[in-house]
């Protein structure tokens, strides 16, 4: 019988879990703006191995305190889901409860991972929810006081203030990650008023499609337009590279959003996907 061990990986796992992840069609990878071999080192990252092999892995990387997404679960063949995670799962809530607790998230898009969170404890938070603009004539929007210019690397502090300043520490981005943001970026903006940077966009893509990955209003300018005309700018943009295509996700329960992004023409798909939290409490 071989023996079981659960560790944490290391960057010296690159090798086979590069392998595990690649050929293993029971996987689980959040959308981010890293892979998961780049959080290799990190806290929070466990290999399952067997013998010499690595035949299961479970990464809950943090970025923001007291959150954890989901960012890789794999595993072999020859275990269940259930098993593999029923594995996993305990060593990662003793150490994150250990570390002082955290929220840990994950968007689960494959019904079977689904299942397997609910099932865990996991509480269905609320939904992503899809949107897409297809090139159409559109009034061009302008915000009185509010100028749209393209974003440079030495705005990105600021944008970090402007970003904790829009979204609930579930969903903020850390200046690290605002800056691989910046750098995958196919366009991104700031609208600024005479103070500071209050609005920003990351857009990636290409091809006859793009996608708005990012979009922040400072809530102190919000219906002050400035969400519009990020919008509208890069409607403009797009259309003068050729580009007649944009998707778009947000949550369920953002109606700010939501109306935004109606209003600008967005029209709402039917392709959702659940967000699940459990909050691993502190040990004491």
């Amino acid at each position: 019988m071989i023996n079981t061990l659960v560790r944490p990986a290391n960057p010296n796992d690159y090798s086979q879990l590069s392998g595990l992840i690649f050929f293993e069609t029971r996987l689980h990878r959040h959308l981010d703006w890293r892979s998961p071999l780049e959080w290799l080192g990190s806290p929070f990252y466990w290999a399952l191995e067997e013998g010499k092999q690595i035949t299961a892995a479970l990464a809950c990387p943090t970025e923001i305190m007291g959150v954890a997404w989901v960012r890789l679960f794999v595993y072999a063949a020859h275990w269940s889901a259930e098993n593999a995670w029923n594995v996993l799962w305990p060593t990662a809530k003793y150490e994150i409860a250990r570390a002082g607790g955290a929220t840990v998230a994950a968007i689960a898009m494959q019904p079977w991972f689904q299942t397997l969170l609910a099932a865990n404890g996991f509480f269905n938070r609320q939904q992503i929810v899809m949107l897409e603009w297809q090139y159409q004539p559109w009034a061009a929007r302008e915000a009185e006081g509010i100028r749209v210019r393209k974003m440079t690397e030495a705005d990105l502090l600021q944008v970090e203030k402007t970003d904790r300043a829009s979204f609930d520490p579930l969903w903020q981005n850390p200046l690290g990650t605002l800056q691989r943001a910046f750098s995958q970026a196919l366009f991104a903006t700031v609208a600024e008023d005479e103070q500071k940077i209050v609005g920003y966009q990351l857009t990636t893509g290409g091809g006859q499609h793009a996608h708005l990955a990012r979009l922040a209003v400072h809530p102190s300018v919000q219906r002050r337009g400035a969400g519009k005309a990020l919008l509208s700018d890069l409607f403009r943009t797009l259309t003068h590279n050729g580009i007649s295509r944009l998707t778009v996700n947000t949550q369920s329960d953002n109606v700010t959003s939501l109306n935004l992004y109606q209003k600008m023409g967005f029209v709402r798909s039917a392709e959702q996907y659940p967000v699940y939290t459990f909050d691993v409490p502190a040990s004491i």
